[in-house]
């Protein structure tokens, strides 16, 4: 699921007015755009690649490895259904409010499939100076440089601010993996950390959360046996109990995935949770330092 230079993207909904800004902007930072989908332009060109009725129909012409699709709600299943019977093995899908039963079929075609999934309501993936996918600033050296620290986060919003905060800190990223908000996503966090943990250009991950659901919590089983330093910010630190806040999957009951369980689950297992995403930055440098053997221990 981290991007990479070489991956070939094909982008569903190219010729309108996002996928074209969006897949413009791609371009622009390296990703390799090879086609896009329009079932009412076949045989047109669209950004500089052919567009196609389908995705199975341009998988036959541009084979594609990731499959993106800015595509409505009402039209987002049929279109993920159309990319996965092409041969995705990665698809992102950014749009929100799809239908829980829709993607419900979606996961379950996925799954036996083999495709992976990430999304829904992802703002993307990002690796600096190879290329992204979706709607993240990637194109914004402030907020993205190479560097070897992932970020997770469900939020894109949240995300690009933890970017801009590790930019600032000294840092570069790795890469960058928007899970997305939804209560059912493809990926999960701890998916995602496995992902980093294994990738050997990355020395380090910082998790963006939200209160709601138990994702966090399930990560956090996984990251105390990471030799890699893990920190995190956690997004609803104030908010009532039980009130639905910001995404969709950001709703409490009871003690299961409230603030103060998230928080707790990650600090017993060891990772660093600070109150602001510049303060999970800087406590990443002193996480990173340690592990090199550079000056002091961590703090808590």
């Amino acid at each position: 699921m981290i991007i990479r230079r070489q991956h070939r993207v094909l982008v569903q909904g190219i010729t309108g007015q996002q996928g074209t800004f969006w897949t413009e902007k791609m371009q622009e930072c390296g990703t390799n755009v090879v086609a896009g989908v329009n079932p009412r332009k076949p045989g047109t060109e669209h950004c500089k690649v052919p567009v196609y009725a389908s995705a199975v129909d341009a998988a036959r012409a541009a084979p594609f490895d990731v499959a993106v699709g800015f595509v409505p709600p009402n039209g987002a299943k049929a279109a993920a259904l159309d990319a996965i019977a092409a041969g995705a093995k990665l698809l992102v899908m950014l749009t929100e409010h799809i239908p829980v039963h829709d993607v419900m079929e979606v996961m379950a075609v996925a799954g036996a499939a083999g495709t992976r999934v990430v999304g829904p309501n992802t703002a993307g993936l990002v690796t600096p100076g190879e290329g992204f996918v979706g709607i993240m600033p990637g194109f914004n050296n402030r907020v993205f440089k190479p560097g070897r620290i992932g970020v997770i986060s469900r939020s894109g919003s949240l995300g690009t601010l933890m970017c801009l905060k590790l930019v600032n800190a000294g840092f570069g990223q790795s890469a960058f993996i928007g899970i997305g908000g939804d209560p059912i996503v493809g990926t999960t966090t701890r998916d995602a950390l496995e992902e980093l943990d294994r990738d050997k250009g990355t020395d380090g991950v910082v998790i963006v959360g939200e209160i709601g659901g138990v994702m966090e919590e399930a990560a956090a089983d996984y990251a105390k046996a990471m030799k890699k330093p893990v920190t995190a910010f956690i997004a609803g630190r104030a908010s009532p109990p039980g009130k639905k806040m910001g995404h969709a999957g950001a709703i409490v009951t009871g003690d299961q995935g409230s603030y103060a369980s998230k928080r707790k689950a990650l600090e017993k297992a060891g990772v660093a949770v600070g109150d602001t995403p510049a303060e999970a930055a800087e406590l990443m440098r002193e996480r990173i330092r340690y592990v090199l053997g550079i000056g002091r221990g961590p703090t808590s």
